[in-house]
C-alpha cells in the first residue's frame, strides 16, 4: 500500500502536512518480495523493486522509469514473517513454517532458540518467488519417508503445491494439484495413501489420492446441511480409530445443487467429479457456535457428524490448526482470537470444558493458527500469527507456562501487523487514520 501527503500543509489548522491520497502498488502476480534474511545489505524496498522488475510486472521502460520516480511517503508493511502453520520432520531434525506475510516456506533446525538479545533466528533454508506458486499458505503437511513438503494455498492461488525437502529459493513446485477455492487445512492418512483438505468457502471437505497431480478429481466429497460444517479450517485424523476431527469458526449458507458454483473461481472444470458446487440459496445464511466436527474416516456426502464439540464452556473462539496425540488421546486446537491453546479428550461431544488450556503472557501465545504434535520428540508447536513466534512445549503443560524453546523472525516484542489481504481501504479525516479490513 502506498500512502502520499500533499508537499505543504492544506486546509489544516495545526500545520503539519496531512494525507490526500492513498493509491494502490501497481499489479503484479506472485508475492511481493522473497524472504530477505537480516545479514542482507539490500534494503526491503530494493529487493521487491527488483524482484517486480526481473518479473516483467514493471511493463515498458516509462512505466519503470515512472514506477521508480514516484516514491511513497512511507509505506505500511510488516517486513518480518509471519509464521501460519508449522509441521516436524522428525527424521531429519528440522521444522518447517509456511509464511503468510512475505509468502515463504521456512525450514528451521528443530532445536533452534532465538536468544532474546537476538532480532530473528535465520532459517537454513527458504522457498519462495514468483516460481513458487506460494501465496497465502495455511496448511503444512511434511512426508514422513521422502521429506516432501505439501503446503495449501488458500485466498489467492487455487494449487497445492509439494516441493523436495532439497528444494530451495525461486523454483517451481515439483507437483502441483488443482484444489477447490479455499481449501485450508490438510491431513494424510499415510496407510490408506489418502490425502484430506477443508474447503473453508464452500464448508466442505475433499479427500484425493496422495499422488494426485493437477486435474485429477477428488476421490470423495463431505458436503452439505447435515455435516455441520462451516467455514472448516484445521484437520486432523486418528487413524486407528478411523476418526476425522474439523475445526469450524461456524459461518454457513445452504447451497442448491447444480446452478452456479459455491466457489469463487468459476464452474466446475470439466470432467471433475466430487467436486464441490452449488448455488448459495438467498436468505440462509447463518452462524453456528465454533466447533470442532468429528466423522468417520470415509465420511462422505451429506453426512452428519458422529459428535460435535460446541457451546460455551468449551471457549472456542476461531478455532483454527488442531492436532491430534494418540498417545494421550487428546486435541490440540489453536484457539485464534482466544490467545489460547485447548486440550480437548478426544472422545469428548457436547459443551465440555477443555482438560487444560495454555494461555497467559508468560506462554507468548499470540493468536495462534497452526499446531502440531512431534511424537517422536513429545513436543507440541503452535505458530503465532500475532508475535513473529513460534513456541515449543510439553503436551502436558496447561496455564501460564514460559515455552520450551522459541524461533523469532522478528525482534521480541514487536507485534505483528496482521495485514492478510486486504480488499479495500479507507481514510478517517476525523481521526486521520488508515482503515484496512482484511
Amino acid at each position: 500500500m502506498v500512502v502520499r501527503k500533499a508537499p505543504s500543509p492544506q486546509n489544516n489548522a495545526s500545520g503539519s502536512p496531512r494525507l490526500i491520497s492513498v493509491e494502490p502498488l501497481p499489479e503484479m502476480e506472485g508475492p511481493m518480495c522473497q524472504w530477505v534474511p537480516a545479514s542482507a545489505s539490500m534494503s526491503l524496498a530494493a529487493a521487491l523493486q527488483q524482484e517486480r522488475i526481473a518479473a516483467g510486472a514493471v511493463p515498458d521502460e516509462a512505466a519503470r522509469l515512472a514506477a521508480s520516480q514516484r516514491k511513497p511517503d512511507r509505506i505500511i508493511r510488516d517486513p518480518y514473517a509471519s509464521y501460519s502453520s508449522v509441521a516436524v520432520d522428525p527424521i531429519r531434525n528440522e521444522v518447517v513454517f509456511t509464511d503468510e506475510n512475505l509468502f515463504n516456506i521456512m525450514v528451521y533446525d528443530r532445536m533452534a532458540n532465538t536468544p532474546p538479545s537476538a532480532t530473528m533466528t535465520e532459517p537454513k533454508r527458504v522457498i519462495g518467488g514468483l516460481k513458487t506458486k506460494i501465496e497465502f499458505q495455511c496448511g503444512l503437511y511434511i512426508d514422513p519417508d521422502s521429506g516432501d513438503i505439501y503446503a495449501v494455498n488458500n485466498d489467492t492461488v487455487n494449487t497445492l503445491v509439494i516441493f523436495s525437502r532439497q528444494a530451495k529459493g525461486n523454483v517451481p513446485p515439483d507437483r502441483e494439484l488443482y484444489t477447490p477455492h479455499g481449501t485450508f487445512g490438510i491431513a494424510v492418512d499415510e496407510e490408506a495413501q489418502e490425502l484430506y483438505l477443508t474447503l473453508q468457502h464452500d464448508s466442505a471437505m475433499v479427500v484425493y489420492k496422495k499422488t494426485a497431480s493437477k486435474d485429477d478429481s477428488p476421490l470423495r466429497l463431505l458436503q452439505g446441511v447435515r455435516t455441520r460444517l462451516a467455514d472448516p479450517h484445521g484437520i486432523a485424523l486418528d487413524s486407528k480409530n478411523r476418526l476425522i476431527f474439523v475445526t469450524n469458526h461456524g459461518s454457513v449458507h445452504q447451497k442448491r445443487p447444480g446452478g452456479q458454483p459455491a466457489s469463487y473461481g468459476g464452474g466446475r472444470p470439466e470432467g471433475k467429479t466430487n467436486w464441490p458446487v452449488g448455488e448459495p440459496v438467498p436468505g440462509t445464511g447463518r452462524n453456528f457456535p465454533p466447533a470442532i466436527t468429528v466423522y468417520a474416516l470415509d465420511a462422505q456426502g451429506d453426512t452428519p457428524p458422529l459428535r460435535v464439540i460446541e457451546g460455551p464452556k468449551t471457549q472456542l473462539n476461531w478455532p483454527t490448526g488442531i492436532a491430534f496425540n494418540p498417545k494421550r488421546d487428546e486435541l490440540y486446537v489453536a484457539n485464534d482470537m482466544g490467545d489460547s491453546i485447548l486440550v480437548f479428550d478426544a472422545k469428548a461431544g457436547g459443551d465440555v470444558a477443555p482438560l487444560r488450556v495454555i494461555k497467559g503472557p508468560k506462554t507468548m501465545i499470540d493468536n495462534p493458527t497452526g499446531v502440531f504434535f512431534d511424537a517422536p520428540n513429545d513436543e507440541l508447536w503452535v505458530t503465532n500469527f500475532g508475535n513473529h513466534t513460534a513456541t515449543v512445549y510439553k503436551p502436558a503443560t496447561a496455564g501460564d507456562t514460559a515455552p520450551l524453546r522459541v524461533i523469532r523472525s522478528g525482534p521480541l516484542g514487536k507485534p505483528a501487523l496482521a495485514i492478510g489481504n486486504p480488499g479495500a481501504l479507507a481514510y478517517d479525516s476525523k481521526r486521520e487514520e488508515i482503515l484496512a479490513p482484511n
